[in-house]
């Protein structure tokens, strides 16, 4: 396992983010990379705390990772909750052990935002996403999304 530091993103990491964010948005069915809609997004969460925050992952001087944590209120639990979201390793850093470690972080900082409970999205076909998630004590929810794009 390789060890890295994991802090919280600031608006100077936008331009990393943004290639990680290309990296996932490529490998998934749903979405395609935009720079401008992305570092419109990560501006609108790096700029507002009570939204969410994202945890960037370092290795030296290289970033190695990011995930985000959006916040919402469950009714079902009465509580602050999170969804994780855009969990990403850059290529040249995947089964180093930083993906876990990015995620315990993750777990960890909304534990400590008071969130009881993650949810999160993963693509169908990406079993190996969803067998990681699995060994991290992530089950598969029966509910099912919905979308519908107001634009």
């Amino acid at each position: 396992m390789s060890a890295c530091t994991i802090r919280l993103a600031t608006t100077a990491d936008l331009p990393s983010l943004v290639r990680l964010l290309n990296v996932l948005f490529e490998q998934e069915a749903e979405f395609k990379p935009d720079e401008i809609a992305q570092a419109r997004g990560l501006t609108l969460i790096l700029e507002n705390p009570e939204v969410g925050q994202i945890l960037i992952a370092h290795h030296g001087a290289e970033v190695a990772g990011m995930v985000g944590l959006l916040y919402t209120i469950s009714t079902a639990l009465g509580a602050r909750v999170a969804l994780l979201e855009d969990m990403v390793v850059a290529p040249a850093w995947r089964n180093a052990g930083i993906g876990s470690q990015l995620l315990e972080a993750a777990i960890a900082h909304a534990r400590q935002a008071g969130c009881q409970r993650i949810t999160l999205l993963t693509d169908d076909i990406n079993t190996d996403a969803q067998r990681f998630y699995g060994r991290h004590g992530f089950t598969h929810s029966p509910m099912v999304p919905f979308r519908r794009l107001l634009n």
